[in-house]
């Protein structure tokens, strides 16, 4: 049975927390559309995401504390469920990554999607073209922003 979460990869999922391009399309997506679903992967590369933001000064400290402890509180109201990495995950990135042909797939990106695969997911969420053009090609439904 297909799952009508959408899964969020970290580009979508930033937008929620960072205001940027393609923020306020995906504020109005993912208040239609929750709760959403993200990998243990999102979490850990939001976490990166915040602090290279922060050491490259486009974030203060104070920010990108306050970003992470609201995703964390969007993880424990049910807003975002995260689905935790196994080894199946990284056997099916192998196998899509040969059946992406036209659009090759980032290691990360093959992840999200073996991820997005094993739940069933119709709607994968993301900011990155190419990941967007690769899983329209292994025949997700795509929302793209920014």
């Amino acid at each position: 049975m297909p799952d009508e979460r959408p899964y969020l990869d970290t580009s979508a999922l930033a937008k929620w927390y960072i205001h940027e391009p393609g923020s306020e399309a995906f504020v109005d997506f993912i208040r239609c559309h929750s709760p959403a679903v993200i990998s243990r992967l999102g979490a850990l590369e939001l976490r990166c995401l915040l602090a290279r933001r922060r050491r490259t000064g486009a974030l203060s400290l104070a920010y990108e504390q306050k970003a992470f402890a609201t995703f964390e509180e969007d993880v424990l109201r049910g807003d975002l469920h995260i689905q935790p990495l196994a080894d199946v995950h990284v056997l099916t990135a192998l196998r899509l990554v040969e059946q992406s042909v036209q659009h090759p797939l980032r290691a990360l990106d093959a992840l999200h999607l073996a991820v997005a695969r094993s739940l069933a997911v119709q709607v994968v969420a993301t900011a990155d073209r190419q990941l967007a053009s690769a899983a329209e090609e292994l025949g997700f439904e795509v929302a793209v922003f920014g």
